[in-house]
């Protein structure tokens, strides 16, 4: 689903128009870049939990030449579906 369709569902199911419903899209969007900018945790019951997570510094390996590579730490982010959303998808 692109963001348009998803613009075009939020405006239909609620009963809204398309340009509220990319405003209310692209406001939930901006709400959890920034919360978890801030290393901040979202939980949405039902639904699930946006979270950050560390991946450790490890190696790699090139795999064009099969050179070792160092690859850094880095943060990432996580999402673990909710109990309703597993339920509705199997």
């Amino acid at each position: 689903m692109t963001k348009a369709e998803l613009v075009a569902k939020v405006s239909s199911e609620g009963g809204i128009t398309k340009s509220q419903a990319e405003k209310a899209v692209d406001g939930f969007v901006s709400a959890v870049s920034d919360a978890l900018a801030t290393g901040d945790k979202i939980t949405l019951v039902g639904f699930g939990t946006f979270s950050i997570g560390e991946r450790a510094e490890r190696e790699g390996r090139n795999p064009r030449t099969g050179e070792k590579i160092k690859i850094s730490a880095s943060k990432v982010v996580k999402f673990k579906a909710g109990k309703t959303l597993s339920e509705k998808v199997k």
